[in-house]
C-alpha cells in the first residue's frame, strides 16, 4: 500500500483515512473493533478521533471514541502499526474548551489516559481560539513534543489568515509548526478550501486530511431526492445538496464509477486522492462491508478525463 508523508512529519500514512466519530456512537465496542481490525487488515493506518467525540450523543460526556481505541489498542497491539491523530479544542461542557497552555496539557493527559498510550502521533487543534495567543497554544504543544507525549502537530478548521499566522509564529519562534490541515472539503464543499487554504497548503508543504469527504454520504449516490433523505440519521444534513449542482455531481460519479467499475463512493474519495497536496481523506464506515467498499478507493486510480469529468461536474 502507498504511503504518503504527512506534511514534513515524518509521518507516512495510506491515502485513506479513517473517521473515529462512530466508535461508541453509531458503531459499539464490538463493532468498533471489528472495523478497525479490518481496516489495519486492509492497509490503512491513520485513524482519526477527537476528546469531544461523542458529546453530541444523548448520555454522553466525550471520549467515548478515545475509550475504544484504547481499548482496542490494548487487546490488539500494535501501536507502531498505526498513526492516531487526535484533537482538543472544542468545547467539553465542565471539561472547559480552547487553546490555552492549562486546557491543552489537561486535554492531553485525559486522552493519553483514554487511549492507553505514552503519545499521539498526530495532536491537532480541533478549532481556532481568537481568544490564546498562538505563542501560548505552539509553546504548549512544543513542550508536549518535547516530552515525548505527541509527535507532530496539525490543525483543524483554521481559515488561510489565522494558519498563515501560525506557520509565522512557529517559524519566527523556532518552534514545531503545523504539519498538517484538517478541513471541510470533498466534491460539494470546494470553494471554501481551494480558494485560499488550498494554495497555502501547497506552498507550506502541509498534509491535508480533509473531513466530511463524503458529504455526509451524500457522494454515496443514497440520496437523489427527499425521500431518500429518512434512509438515515445524517439524511437531513444532506438536503441542501438537493439540487442542479448536486444531480450534476452525482451523474458525473456515476459516468465515471461506470467506467472505473467502481462506486460513486470510491470515485469521491478517489478525486480527493488525486487532488494535489491531498494526503488522504477521512470516512467513516459502521459495517466492515461499508468499510471494504471505501478502501477500494486506495486502489483506484483516475485518469486526467475523469478527474476532468468531476472538475466541471462539480465547480461553483
Amino acid at each position: 500500500m502507498e504511503k504518503r508523508q504527512l506534511g514534513r512529519s515524518g509521518l507516512y500514512v495510506a491515502p485513506l483515512a479513517f473517521g473515529g466519530n462512530v466508535f461508541g456512537w453509531t458503531a459499539d465496542e464490538a463493532t468498533s473493533f471489528s472495523l478497525l481490525d479490518a481496516f489495519v487488515a486492509g492497509g490503512g493506518n491513520l485513524v482519526d478521533t477527537a476528546d469531544v467525540y461523542s458529546i453530541w450523543a444523548s448520555g454522553h460526556k466525550g471520549g467515548e471514541s478515545e475509550t475504544i481505541i484504547g481499548k482496542w489498542l490494548q487487546k490488539r497491539g500494535g501501536r507502531d502499526k498505526v498513526v492516531i491523530a487526535t484533537k482538543c479544542g472544542m468545547d467539553m461542557g465542565p471539561g472547559g474548551k480552547g487553546l490555552s497552555k492549562a486546557h491543552i496539557r489537561k486535554s492531553i493527559d485525559a486522552s493519553l489516559q483514554r487511549l492507553k498510550t505514552d503519545y499521539v502521533d498526530l495532536y491537532q487543534a480541533h478549532r481556532d481560539d481568537p481568544e490564546t495567543p498562538l505563542e501560548e497554544t505552539l509553546e504548549t504543544f512544543a513542550a508536549l513534543i518535547k516530552e515525548g507525549k505527541v509527535r507532530a502537530i496539525g490543525a483543524s478548521n483554521y481559515g488561510a489568515e489565522r494558519l498563515a499566522a501560525a506557520l509565522e509564529t512557529s517559524k519566527r519562534l523556532g518552534l514545531p509548526r503545523y504539519e498538517s490541515l484538517q478541513p471541510h472539503y470533498n466534491l460539494m464543499e470546494r470553494a471554501q478550501f481551494e480558494s485560499e487554504l488550498e494554495p497555502l497548503c501547497r506552498k507550506e508543504d502541509l498534509g491535508v486530511i480533509p473531513y466530511y469527504a463524503l458529504a455526509s454520504g451524500f457522494l454515496t449516490g443514497k440520496y437523489r431526492s427527499e425521500k431518500d433523505l429518512g434512509k438515515s440519521a445524517r439524511g437531513g444534513g444532506v438536503k441542501k445538496y438537493l439540487n442542479e449542482r448536486g444531480a450534476r455531481v452525482l451523474k458525473a460519479l456515476d459516468d465515471v464509477a461506470g467506467r472505473y467499475k467502481a462506486t460513486p463512493a470510491q470515485a469521491a474519495l478517489a478525486w480527493l486522492m488525486a487532488r494535489p497536496g491531498t494526503t488522504a481523506p477521512i470516512a467513516s464506515a459502521t459495517s466492515t462491508a461499508q468499510l471494504a467498499d471505501l478502501m477500494k478507493a486506495m486502489r483506484l486510480s483516475l485518469d486526467r478525463d475523469a478527474i476532468a469529468t468531476l472538475d466541471r461536474a462539480s465547480a461553483a
